[in-house]
């Protein structure tokens, strides 16, 4: 008898000839689930097993063959999400041409732009549909820096009249009392604030892990809220018993630092396209951590291919200190510890000469410009327009919310605008030196002024190039589906719209209509939808309270 035959007494159908076994051959028939349509057999499946059928009853013609269909698992075909962003008066692309179309719109695939154009050219329906009548469309805002957990000391007034040094020193142990809960909140507040000003992509640099504060927490509420999230392993490891700025009690041990900082990379570090989760290694200045943390992170960090980051050149007491401690300027102490590279971008540089300058375009650093921060601590101005001039990378951030004290990056490209303005009418040596004897609208000077345009690329295409990212920045096919409207057509902007794009900056900032992260709305009508954010904000109000309150006593 054939193997797997079986006996058959009598035989079960009239379509067959009596015969004592027979051989079944059976197929399983997948069933197609597709979102919205009901269940089809397919019959391509069924034709082909009855083919298979009639084959093997030419090879075995005295045993009959039963065709026994049965029903498989179903299979879920997977429909990408689809959104259209339709009718946007303005629509700003910062592509390589820099096209600005009218009555325009987007078109999404699973996260991913895949048409930009004319509304005439795109899909007519999509699962999301957005109607921007009368706004305006830019790319999503990139914060290169940033300190969430400093939300809990917003307005502290021991720290309102302060420069740098002494700011912080009101505040290291406050911060060192961050829960994980307080953690938690704080970074939902300052990530929904963002993403109300047009912010998608955030970098955040926290570097003080005490009391049960821990970057997993960060990660999960940027996920939970729908934010595109650069995290930071920070450190501080330099106490004052050893000649560091901060207390012993807010530093941490080594060994202990690269440990976590490891695990931290190997658990959420994603470099994908479209990657809505990675890691950054940062020791947190020159004045809290020590030489050989700066360079087992740096080793660490290019072992795992992620970016490093830190403070650098944002006061004179900075550089008087590592000028006093190491005989070197900040720049060149950095660089002998192999700090300068295309994979390095440092917080503020403001007090850099043109020396430096060089090596930042010759190495590829990159810098964040924080014009609110800098001049909330009187720090200084940094030289944007010569770095820009030398072809510098610069991104924008808010800096901490403390010293800022606002999460609107915004607000923050208005000020790199005027902050830059400023400089030009300053003289030597904090202004520029060749021509300015000249009026500073002198066409020779035409290149010294901050554009509104010029300072919107910053935002957009700049902070990505600082953070290492390709696919975001701009609109145009392929990139992520990161972007922001405006009502343009509002008490804010009534009279400016001669220039929609400029008035954007030159008026005072309004807040995001719609603010769409990786092709889903996390602001609609100008509120977060993504989470209930009231709750948020009274246990954020708490937990500074309890924070604040707790050092006093």
């Amino acid at each position: 008898m054939l193997a797997d035959a079986k006996p058959r007494f009598p035989p079960r159908s009239h379509l067959f000839a009596p015969c004592s076994f027979e051989i079944p051959i059976s197929f399983e028939i997948p069933i197609l689930k597709k979102p919205g349509q009901l269940f089809q057999n397919n019959m391509a499946e069924i034709q082909r097993s009855e083919r298979a059928c009639r084959d093997n009853e030419r090879k075995f013609p005295s045993a009959p063959f039963v065709l026994e269909l049965r029903r498989a698992p179903q299979i879920a075909i997977a429909q990408m999400p689809t959104l259209l962003a339709k009718n946007a008066e303005i629509l700003v692309t910062m592509d390589g041409q820099r096209r600005e179309l009218k009555n325009a719109g987007v078109y999404v695939e699973d996260g991913f732009i895949k048409q930009v154009g004319p509304n005439e050219e795109l899909p007519a329906k999509a699962d999301t549909v957005l109607d921007l009548s009368g706004q305006i469309v830019l790319p999503g805002f990139v914060n290169a820096h940033h300190h969430l957990n400093q939300t809990l000391t917003r307005n502290l007034v021991a720290a309102q009249n302060n420069n740098l040094f002494p700011w912080l020193q009101a505040q290291y142990r406050i911060w060192a009392r961050t829960t994980e809960e307080a953690s938690r909140v704080s970074t939902l507040i300052g990530l929904a604030e963002l993403a109300l000003s047009g912010c998608t992509t955030v970098f955040d640099h926290t570097y003080l892990f005490k009391n049960g504060n821990n970057v997993d927490c960060q990660i999960q509420a940027a996920k939970d809220l729908g934010v595109r999230f650069h995290a930071s392993r920070g450190s501080m490891s330099l106490g004052q018993s050893q000649g560091g700025l901060p207390p012993d009690d807010c530093v941490e041990d080594e060994a202990f630092i690269l440990k976590d900082s490891e695990r931290v990379i190997q658990t959420y570090h994603d470099a994908s396209p479209g990657s809505m989760t990675q890691v950054v290694l940062a020791p947190c200045s020159p004045f809290s951590v020590t030489t050989s943390l700066l360079r087992d992170s740096a080793a660490l960090a290019r072992q795992y291919k992620v970016r490093l980051h830190t403070h650098l050149c944002e006061t004179r007491d900075e550089e008087r200190y590592t000028l006093e401690r190491y005989q070197l300027r900040p720049v060149d102490w950095m660089e002998t510890h192999g700090w300068l590279g295309d994979d390095v971008w440092f917080a503020h540089a403001i007090h850099v000469d043109d020396d430096e300058i060089r090596k930042f375009a010759q190495t590829g650093c990159g810098a964040a410009h924080c014009p609110c921060s800098n001049m909330r601590l009187g720090s200084g101005i940094a030289p944007i327009k010569k770095y820009m001039a030398a072809g510098v990378k610069v991104g924008l951030g808010v800096d901490g919310s403390a010293s800022n004290d606002a999460s609107n990056i915004l607000l923050e490209a208005r000020q790199a605008m005027l902050l830059a303005r400023l400089q030009i009418g300053l003289l030597p040596p904090d202004g520029p030196r060749k021509y300015f004897l000249l009026s500073q609208s002198h066409p020779v000077r035409a290149n010294e002024w901050m554009t509104a345009r010029e300072a919107l690329e910053l935002a957009t295409l700049g902070g990505a190039s600082v953070l290492g990212r390709s696919d975001i920045g701009s609109l145009e096919p392929g990139k992520c589906a990161d972007f922001f409207s405006l009502d343009l057509h509002t008490i804010g902007y009534a009279g400016a719209l001669h220039d929609p794009v400029a008035a954007t900056l030159f008026c005072a900032p309004q807040s995001a209509k719609f603010t769409v992260i990786n092709g889903k709305v996390v602001v609609r009508d100008g509120e977060v939808v993504t989470m209930e954010m009231k709750p948020v904000i009274e246990t954020h109000n708490r937990c500074a309270s309890e924070m604040a309150n707790a050092l006093e006593i």
